[in-house]
């Protein structure tokens, strides 16, 4: 009876942080796709890492359907939540990351798949702005760099976008993210100098800080075909953005694992693609050192994050009552 019980709290503290796993693999997928393409990368693991990542997919939407079943009001305290709120946008994210993924293989399949992101992610970004808008429990302790997340996959849009439909409409979701972006950068900047640091457990998320432009570099060369001038700004500014952030490392050492450390997968995969983006569209040489480097740290983080994970999973430290 009390291993019954077991079972059913962890169903019940099955978080929607999950999808920071996915979100981590699908972009894994596609810096290994650019890197096959672009850098000649010479084992083809793109494929392979994509199915498992759809694999995986498969059983976290269906432990997460389960919890919705059985535990609705533990969701909803989720949907509640000032800062997980902001992971269920990654959803949009994984179908419009792989619309990418497939846009040279499947046209078809990747125009349905970038629709039902755009979708998702057009709902989860009027959702969470009316509740940023309406809301009374938002404190500036609850600010930190996930907050990006909701807006971020607007600036994803255009990447696929621009060969399924007019470039106004990719100009319209690129606008949205990147002047949102500004402002809730300014908060973060804010909430980080003058109120208390971010709690340990958030400290990944500073990652992300840097996500957001690399993505916005991508997005922006794709809907005028070259890197323009404010373009370079953008790229330039998530680099030293990831350099600040490397600067602080003694910050990510001494912290003990969480689901939290998923976010340093993703805007490391931004920045890989941005570099071999750059490196793609300019034939420099620092580009091409400079994304292999990026390529290679990005291997090392996911394997350290895979292995962290499995281990977690085994000693039973994930999926139980977290504080708030």
């Amino acid at each position: 009876m009390k291993t019954s019980n077991i079972k059913v709290n962890r169903l019940e503290e099955f978080t929607i942080s999950f999808l920071a796993i996915l979100l981590g693999m699908i972009g894994f997928s596609l810096a290994y796709l650019k890197a096959e393409h672009v850098l000649g990368f010479p084992f083809h693991m793109s494929s392979i890492l994509l199915y498992t990542t759809i694999a995986l997919s498969a059983v976290i939407f269906i432990l997460y359907f389960l919890k919705w079943i059985k535990y609705p009001k533990s969701v909803k305290k989720e949907l509640d939540h000032p800062i997980k709120l902001n992971f269920f946008p990654i959803l949009a994210k994984l179908f419009l990351i792989a619309s990418i993924i497939y846009v040279g293989t499947n046209f078809i399949l990747a125009k349905y798949l970038w629709w039902i992101g755009v979708f998702v992610q057009s709902f989860f970004t009027l959702y969470i702005m009316s509740l940023w808008i309406r809301h009374s429990k938002f404190e500036i302790k609850h600010i930190n760099p996930s907050w990006f997340i909701p807006i971020v996959g607007n600036i994803l849009i255009p990447i696929a976008g621009v060969q399924f439909i007019s470039k106004e409409v990719s100009w319209f979701f690129f606008s949205i993210g990147l002047i949102w972006w500004v402002v809730l950068f300014t908060i973060v900047v804010n909430r980080m100098i003058f109120f208390n640091p971010i709690p340990d457990k958030l400290l990944p998320t500073f990652f992300i800080l840097f996500a957001p432009p690399a993505i916005g570099f991508i997005s922006l060369t794709k809907l005028v075909g070259e890197v323009t001038d404010f373009g370079r700004i953008l790229y330039y500014f998530a680099l030293f953005m990831f350099i600040l952030i490397m600067f602080q490392a003694n910050l990510f050492t001494k912290i003990k694992f969480y689901l939290s450390w998923w976010a340093y997968s993703f805007p490391v995969v931004a920045l890989t693609v941005a570099t071999i983006l750059m490196y793609e569209k300019t034939q420099l040489l620092f580009f091409n050192y400079l994304s292999w480097g990026l390529f290679i740290f990005l291997n090392l983080v996911i394997i350290l994050l895979i292995v962290k994970t499995i281990g977690a999973v085994k000693k039973k430290k994930i999926c139980i009552a977290e504080e708030d």
